[in-house]
């Protein structure tokens, strides 16, 4: 699965889980509370976990990308300078979402 193919399943698990957790009170099933409950929090962890790992991932960008300008910029090289304008750019990029 894509990144973006996760994040909507696990949003629409984290609705799902929240949504039968509500039924299960209507009910009064504490099965299905207990279920949503579940089905929530680990459709919620994922998606934390995956915001965590491309926060980190940008954060390299950023690096890469300081680095390149640094480089390209001593040395004169307007390609390496211009890859780490677009590091850097793909790194806020990331860290943003």
């Amino acid at each position: 699965m894509s990144n973006i193919t996760e994040k909507i399943a696990n949003t629409m698990s984290s609705y799902m889980g929240s949504a039968k957790q509500v039924l299960g009170e209507k009910l009064g099933s504490p099965d299905m509370v207990a279920s949503g409950v579940i089905q929530k929090t680990q459709a919620d962890n994922i998606l934390r976990e995956a915001a965590a790992k491309t926060h980190a991932q940008g954060h390299g960008h950023n690096v890469e990308g300081q680095a390149q300008k640094k480089v390209g910029s001593l040395t004169g090289d307007k390609t390496m300078y211009a890859k780490g304008e677009v590091n850097d750019a793909i790194g806020d990029a990331q860290r943003s979402v």
